[in-house]
């Protein structure tokens, strides 16, 4: 069926793996269409197959090319594809590379299963999903690093655009601002697109990273 979840699992270990596909193929709305043990298998498919996956699964810790390089590589030569970091790392460092390299979700391995449905179904909703855990990460890593420059100014963001923007951090998806804020769901995809440019990020954690570093949302995420 066209409406489901086209996903990539890339893990080098394949029992592992293995486990993750029979999970996500009992979904209906799922659809694995294929694997990788490392990045290099991954970019392989990506570049010698149209059929391109909505989502992917990536480890980090690969043989040849590793899932930090492999997500660098995608979101410069297929920016449409979400990257899920699917990983047995959680310390704070790890998060905040995946998540500034482009990663729009960040997976521990021991997470439990419905936690890998809920994540790929938000993401497939709204193109990311973090967990409380990943936004306190994020907003630690601009609190103590200031990797954003600060531009805010009262004019620079139009007052919707503040209202977009607060409810992006809040997680809604396009048709849920929309309902909020009383416009359709185009108008919510442009104001998204203004705030990007506006911004200078290139994804929505970069808009989350703004927001914090500029007290628009800071009291709403601590």
């Amino acid at each position: 069926m066209n409406d489901k979840i086209k996903i990539i699992l890339v893990d080098d270990e394949i029992l592992f793996r293995k486990g993750i596909s029979f999970l996500l193929e009992r979904e209906k709305n799922m659809e694995i269409i294929f694997e990788a043990s490392n990045g290099n298998e991954l970019i392989s498919f990506l570049e010698l197959n149209k059929n391109h996956p909505d989502i992917i699964m990536m480890d980090l810790k690969m043989p040849e090319i590793n899932g930090v390089e492999a997500t660098k590589i995608i979101r410069k030569d297929f920016p449409d594809i979400k990257i899920i970091a699917l990983t047995s790392y959680d310390s704070k460092s790890f998060v905040a590379n995946m998540i500034d390299v482009g990663a729009v979700s960040y997976l521990m391995k021991n997470a439990t299963p419905q936690d890998l449905l809920t994540t790929i179904n938000q993401v497939a909703l709204k193109g990311f999903y973090y967990t409380d855990y990943i936004m306190e990460i994020i907003k630690e890593d601009v609190l103590t690093n200031m990797k954003v420059k600060s531009n805010f100014e009262s004019n620079f963001l139009t007052k919707r655009e503040i209202e977009v923007l607060i409810l992006i951090c809040l997680q809604k998806s396009t048709v849920e601002i929309a309902e909020q804020l009383f416009i359709s769901p185009r108008t919510v995809e442009g104001h998204r697109n203004n705030l990007l440019l506006k911004t200078e990020s290139r994804n929505i954690a970069g808009l989350v990273v703004y927001a914090v570093q500029n007290d628009i949302i800071l009291g709403i995420i601590s």
